[in-house]
């Protein structure tokens, strides 16, 4: 049986999106963070190079999630909507299911 779907919802696509991208943004900042404190052990031997470093990477735990999650969620938001209009127009995705 074929099925169309003819439109999503704009939100819900939202809040997945930006979980998922919050997950990305998760995963990248440890990478970060560890490659700081790396460079920031490196660079002891300047103090204020050394913390700089490591503070870059745990902030890096923090932001990353929070600008990935953010902006996944609206980039997915408008390109639901563009869905939306689009399916609208010229008819939307089919798909087979039994």
């Amino acid at each position: 049986m074929r099925k169309v779907v003819r439109g999503v919802g704009v939100v819900s696509v939202g809040k997945i999106a930006g979980l998922l991208y919050a997950a990305i943004g998760l995963l990248i900042g440890f990478v970060l963070a560890g490659i700081s404190l790396l460079g920031g052990l490196a660079g002891m031997a300047s103090q204020d190079a050394g913390m700089l470093g490591m503070a870059f990477g745990v902030g890096a735990i923090v932001i990353f999630p929070i600008f990935y999650g953010l902006l996944g969620a609206l980039m997915a938001m408008l390109m639901a909507l563009i869905y939306n209009v689009v399916a609208g127009m010229i008819g939307g995705v089919e798909f087979e299911v039994d």
